[in-house]
C-alpha cells in the first residue's frame, strides 16, 4: 500500500487530559519520571553510536589475550596450508553449489513475490525477527468501535493519526470477491489486506473471557485461521457448541455464501443471536472489567451485523430501507464516528438523488475538527458542480470570467483534488478501475480507486459534472507521486544480484581454474591480512609486562 502523497497535511493533535488537572500541573507532576526516561533515552542513543567501536576493541583484546590457548597463530597457518593444497576443481565445485543456492533462493522469492505480493525474507524478519529486538508497530489498522464519553476525544485524535483505514464499503468475501476468483482465477485481495483484516476481526470479535465459553474459544480461534475452509470448519463447528453463536453467522455469511440474498439471510440470524447476547451483556456490564469487555465485543458484533445488513439492502435495491437502517444505527451508536458509517450512508443518499439530505449530513461531518475523506470532499464538489454543470463552458467562462456559483464549485474541486490528486483520473476513466481493497490508505491510490468504484456512477448522473472536473482539474494537474510503484522488493533485487554474481563466478571458475584459484588464495590472505597487522601492532605499541599482567588477571 502506498503512503500519502501531501505528508505536509496534518490535522494538529488535540491535547487530551484524563485527569481533569490543569496542563502546568500535570507537566510538573509527571515532568520527573518523564525527564528522567527522556534522559536516559538519550544517554542510550549516544552510547549506542560508540557501543560498535567499543564491542570492536574489546574483541580484539579478547582474542589477543586468548591468542596462546586458541593457538590462533597456529590456525591461521593451518589456514593458509589448507587453501594453498586446495585444487582447483574444488573451487569450481564452491561457485557452482553457491550459485545454485542463490538461484533457488530467487526462484522462490520470486514465486512468494507473486503469490502473496511480498519477500518471504522480508515478511519472516518483520513478523518473528522484529519482536525479537524489541521492535513496536505503532500504526495498527485496528481501533475498537465503543468508545466511552471520556475516551471519544483521544480515539479521535488516534484514528486521524492512523495510516491505515478499514474500507467503509468493503465488499462481501464469499458473495462478490470470490466471483472474480472465478471468473479470472486470480485473489483479488493482497495478503496484506487480509491480514490487516484478520486482525481486525480479532479485535472487534473476541475478548478476554472467550476462553469460558466453547463456542466462543472456538471461534477466537477460528478468526486467527489463515485457510477460508478451516475458518468456515471451525464457524460450523461453534454452531454445533451454541447456535446463538453471532459471530459464527457474521463468518459464514462474509465468507460462505455466494450471493446477497444468502449474506443477508445469516446475517439476520445473526442479528437476532447477537441481540440476545447485547441485552444480556447490557445488564451486567457494570459487575466486572472482565463483563464490561464482554459488553464491549457484543456492542462491536451488533454494529456490524446491522451495518452489514443495511449495506446487503443498499445492493439488493431496497435503498430506502438502507437509508433507515443506517440512520438508526448512527442515532443509536452517536460515539461511533470512527466507523465513517456516515460515508455509507452518503453512497446511499446520492443514489435516491436526496442532495438535500446530502448536504444535511456534510454538514455534519464536513468539520475541521473531523478526519476527511475523499467521500466527504469529493461529494462536496460533486453538490457544488451539480448547481453549475449544466450550462458550464469553458469558452464562456473564460471570456466572462466565473461567476461566484461557479467559482465556489471550482475551489470545492480544488480542494477535493488537494485531499487526493489520485481520484480525478478514474472518474475521468483515464485509468482503469479495480475491486476496491479491504483497507484503504487516505490520500491514497486505494482510497482513490474505492471511492470511484462506488461513486463513479453519481458523477456521470449529473449532467456536466465530468467536464467541470475534467477543465478544472486539468487546468491545475501536476504529477503526483504513487507510492510505493510496482516495485520488487530489496531481498529479491538482492537475491536476484547475488545469483548473477555467483553464477558469473562459477562460469570464470570453471573456464579459468587455476586462474581464478590464485585470486581466491589472494583473496583470503588480504582477507586475514588485517588481522595480523592490528595484532602485530597492538604487541608493539603496549609492553609485554602489561600483557603478561592482564594475561595473569
Amino acid at each position: 500500500m502506498e503512503l500519502c502523497p501531501c505528508a505536509w497535511w496534518r490535522t494538529p493533535p488535540v491535547s487530551h487530559n484524563p485527569t481533569g488537572r490543569p496542563a502546568g500541573r500535570m507537566k510538573m507532576a509527571d515532568g520527573g519520571s518523564a525527564g528522567l526516561v527522556e534522559r536516559l533515552r538519550r544517554c542510550v542513543s549516544w552510547s549506542w553510536t560508540y557501543l560498535w567501536a567499543l564491542w570492536f576493541v574489546l574483541v580484539l583484546g579478547l582474542l589477543y589475550i586468548l591468542r596462546a590457548p586458541l593457538k590462533l597463530h597456529e590456525n591461521l597457518s593451518a589456514v593458509t596450508a589448507f587453501l594453498n593444497t586446495l585444487t582447483p576443481k574444488f573451487y569450481v565445485a564452491l561457485t557452482g553449489t553457491s550459485s545454485l543456492i542463490s538461484g533457488l533462493i530467487l526462484i522462490f522469492e520470486w514465486w512468494y513475490f507473486r503469490k502473496y505480493g511480498t519477500s518471504f525474507i522480508e515478511q519472516v524478519s518483520v513478523s518473528h525477527l522484529r519482536p525479537l529486538l524489541g521492535a513496536v508497530d505503532n500504526n495498527s489498522s485496528s481501533v475498537h468501535f465503543t468508545a466511552s464519553n471520556g475516551e471519544a476525544e483521544s480515539n479521535r485524535q488516534n484514528v486521524s493519526e492512523c495510516k491505515v483505514w478499514r474500507n467503509p464499503l468493503n465488499l462481501f468475501r464469499g458473495a462478490e470477491y470470490s466471483r472474480y476468483t472465478w471468473v479470472t482465477g486470480r485473489e483479488p485481495l493482497t495478503y496484506y489486506d487480509m491480514n490487516l483484516s484478520a486482525q481486525d476481526h480479532q479485535t472487534f470479535f473476541t475478548c478476554d473471557t472467550d476462553s469460558v465459553r466453547p463456542a466462543d474459544a472456538v471461534m477466537q480461534k477460528a478468526w486467527r485461521e489463515r485457510n477460508a475452509q478451516a475458518r468456515m470448519k471451525a464457524a460450523y463447528q461453534a454452531l454445533e457448541l451454541n447456535n446463538e453463536c453471532a459471530t459464527a453467522y457474521v463468518l459464514l455469511a462474509e465468507e460462505e455464501t455466494t450471493t446477497i440474498l444468502e449474506a443477508e439471510k445469516l446475517f439476520k440470524q445473526a442479528l437476532k443471536a447477537g441481540e440476545v447476547c447485547y441485552r444480556r451483556s447490557q445488564q451486567l456490564q457494570h459487575h466486572s472489567t472482565q463483563q464490561e469487555a464482554q459488553h464491549r465485543r457484543d456492542t462491536n458484533v451488533l454494529v456490524y451485523i446491522k451495518r452489514r445488513l443495511a449495506m446487503c439492502a443498499r445492493k439488493l435495491g431496497r435503498i430506502r430501507e438502507a437509508v433507515k437502517l443506517m440512520r438508526d444505527l448512527m442515532k443509536e451508536f452517536p460515539l461511533l464516528s470512527m466507523l465513517n458509517i456516515h460515508e455509507n450512508l452518503l453512497e446511499a443518499l446520492l443514489e435516491l438523488q436526496a442532495y438535500a439530505d446530502v448536504q444535511v449530513v456534510l454538514a455534519k461531518y464536513d468539520d475541521i475538527s473531523l478526519p476527511k475523506s475523499a467521500t466527504i470532499c469529493y461529494t462536496a464538489a460533486l453538490l457544488k458542480a451539480r448547481a453549475v454543470s449544466d450550462k458550464f463552458s469553458p469558452e464562456a467562462a473564460s471570456r466572462r470570467g466565473l461567476s461566484t456559483a461557479e467559482m465556489n464549485a471550482v475551489e470545492a474541486i480544488h480542494r477535493a483534488v488537494e485531499f487526493n490528486p489520485h481520484v480525478p483520473k478514474y472518474l475521468l476513466e483515464m485509468k482503469s478501475l479495480i475491486l476496491p481493497p479491504e483497507h484503504i490508505l487516505k490520500r491514497g491510490d486505494s482510497e482513490a480507486i474505492a471511492y470511484a468504484f462506488f461513486h463513479l456512477q453519481h458523477w456521470k448522473r449529473v449532467e456536466g459534472a465530468l467536464n467541470l472536473l475534467h477543465c478544472t482539474w486539468e487546468g491545475t494537474f501536476h504529477e503526483v507521486s504513487v507510492y510505493p510503484k510496482k516495485e520488487l522488493p530489496f531481498f529479491i533485487l538482492f537475491t536476484a544480484g547475488l545469483c548473477s554474481f555467483t553464477a558469473m563466478l562459477a562460469l570464470l571458475t570453471h573456464q579459468f581454474p587455476e586462474l581464478m584459484g590464485v585470486f581466491a588464495k589472494a583473496f583470503f590472505s588480504t582477507l586475514f591480512a588485517p588481522f595480523n597487522f592490528v595484532m602485530e601492532k597492538i604487541e608493539s605499541v603496549l609492553p609485554s609486562s602489561f600483557w603478561h599482567l592482564l594475561t595473569r588477571i
